[in-house]
């Protein structure tokens, strides 16, 4: 997308990072485009000295819930709170500050703060019992609620557990008020009031100025229900969209068939909006399976903590596979969340198949997470041209993965998370993304920790050192790397002649610092198509 009316800018007196194993003296913008490197500037031009700052290609994200993360700005604002007593206290000062709201939303809290994640009813109860409460948990895979939103979704003791759901339980069968999985919560979220379409273009709005100043200048919406992609049309057309958005509609099992000629028509009226627009629409999200923290991520091997239990794979291999085949046959990429073993090889024996049945095109098939992957399937990424997305920032020993993932799947399963330098060796192609709001959008805070694999203080061993690789892949992999995953490799991602000015000036140079020190490292401007934010 053309940017046009700026005046030419010229930056230099720092680095210049192009791409990995490439930097520049100087660069020069015109009308929005990158027009020279490592030269003189010319008569007339806005010189910046940079006084040994650092540019780099924006930041692009590859996995996030953008639209997710601006209505729970809107909720009960729990990430980070370590105490079921904090929690309650702020649902409590949010309830009394928004008397009128007819349900109370909102996120993301910390489930590892409670035995097994499971929270109860009854502890909402005691600071709102007149409206219902739904809050997710930070993996999103996982909601608590109070008896309220039970009473209202009509959930008790013989209520079944939908499957690829679970509601967790009392001794005596009734339910105790934490739902996991999309199908069990969509239980209690089918009867919420609709969004409007006004409050998600606010939402869409504050998540567009949040990346802004994080140096980020594209996204993903890894998750687009009926209504979410209608937002943001909305959002383009008034101007409240201000970076670069492809959209995952959101396939599930129980509702994919009906829903193909709903993306076909949204997907055309995004595409109508032009190549100006900030708007794509080129992806199919499935959900292969969940989350090891609340035990539904699908393994090869029982958890060990119930020898009965595999996780949940979502999706039958047969359903899987014919709604893969379908959305690739429209041109559509597959973009699949598979964190489990189990549900990774379901996951690459679907893009296997489709990739044999199919008319070869140019279809960029996505992993997110893929946290656990058997030693035999590893190499199959590369060979089947499959992308790796990760969420860098998960790569540490975090209170989660000590306190119930670990106790759930044993260490030496625990301790084969995030194998990104055996990804990289193996010859795979990976990408980045933040997850957002499960884990911060802020892509400094994240970038160095597959490097260090330690917590923000340094106080913890390094978690699988020998998996850790360096800052500068990392950087790649959150410039060129979303850029090649989204198809826009020649638009953004690296710095070369021709491309969008889509630019991150840092106040230090993340490759020459002390790796606990980058999450330090602060944003001076962000470039977006040359235009300055």
């Amino acid at each position: 997308m053309k940017a046009k009316g700026y005046m030419a800018t010229y930056f230099k007196g720092g680095t210049i990072w192009c791409h990995a194993g490439k930097t520049a003296s100087s660069l020069r913008i015109v009308d929005g485009h990158i027009s020279e490197l490592d030269l003189p500037p010319h008569q007339g031009d806005e010189v910046i000295d940079l006084n040994g700052g650092f540019i780099a290609p924006a930041f692009l994200d590859g996995h996030a819930h953008p639209l997710f993360a601006g209505r729970e700005s809107q909720g009960p604002l729990l990430n980070g709170l370590q105490s079921v007593e904090l929690m309650l206290a702020e649902i409590a000062r949010f309830a009394e500050a928004n008397p009128n709201s007819q349900w109370i939303i909102g996120g993301a809290y910390e489930a590892a703060v409670v035995d097994r994640g499971d929270f109860l009813a009854t502890w909402i109860d005691e600071v709102v019992s007149d409206r219902p409460v739904v809050l997710y948990a930070v993996d999103h895979h996982t909601v608590w609620v109070n008896s309220k939103a039970l009473e209202i979704a009509g959930i008790t003791h013989l209520t079944p557990d939908p499957e690829g759901g679970s509601i967790a339980r009392n001794p005596d069968g009734t339910p105790r008020g934490t739902l996991r999985e999309p199908l069990a919560i969509s239980l209690i979220t089918e009867h919420a009031p609709a969004r409007t379409i006004e409050g998600d273009v606010a939402a869409i709005k504050w998540a567009s100025d949040c990346y802004l100043a994080a140096g980020v200048t594209a996204s993903t919406d890894a998750w687009v229900e009926p209504g979410m992609a209608e937002a943001y049309i909305a959002a383009e057309k008034t101007g409240a969209l201000e970076i670069d958005i492809n959209l995952f509609f959101l396939a599930q099992p129980d509702s994919w068939r009906d829903r193909v000629q709903y993306f076909a028509e949204l997907r055309s009226e995004i595409e109508a909006l032009g190549e100006e627009s900030h708007l794509r629409a080129k992806t199919i999200k499935i959900i292969g399976d969940g989350a090891l923290s609340s035990g539904t991520a699908a393994l090869l091997d029982p958890y060990l903590d119930d020898s009965t239990s595999n996780g949940l794979l979502i999706w039958s291999d047969a359903e899987i596979r014919e709604a893969a085949l379908l959305f690739d046959a429209a041109g559509y990429q597959l973009h699949i969340h598979a964190i489990g073993d189990a549900a990774v090889r379901q996951a690459l024996n679907t893009i296997e198949a489709v990739i044999a049945t199919n008319p070869l095109w140019d279809r960029r098939p996505v992993i997110a997470h893929a946290q656990l992957i058997s030693p035999n399937d590893l190499p199959r990424f590369s060979a089947l041209g499959v992308i790796a997305n990760y969420q860098p920032l998960w790569t540490y020993l975090d209170p989660m993965n000590k306190e119930l993932i670990a106790p759930r799947i044993g260490e030496a399963r625990n301790n084969s998370q995030y194998q990104l330098a055996s990804m990289v060796k193996s010859g795979a192609r990976l990408s980045y993304g933040s997850d957002w709001p499960v884990t911060t959008y802020l892509p400094l805070a994240a970038l160095a920790v597959p490097t260090h694999r330690q917590d923000p203080t340094g106080e913890s061993a390094p978690w699988t050192p020998s998996e850790s690789i360096s800052v500068e892949a990392s950087l790649s992999f959150y410039t060129e790397g979303v850029a090649y995953q989204t198809f826009n490799e020649k638009r953004y991602g690296r710095i070369e002649i021709g491309m969008a000015a889509d630019l991150v000036h840092l106040n230090a140079n993340p490759l020459e610092i002390e790796p606990l020190d980058v999450a330090k490292i602060e944003v001076l401007k962000t470039y977006k198509t040359g235009r300055p934010y």
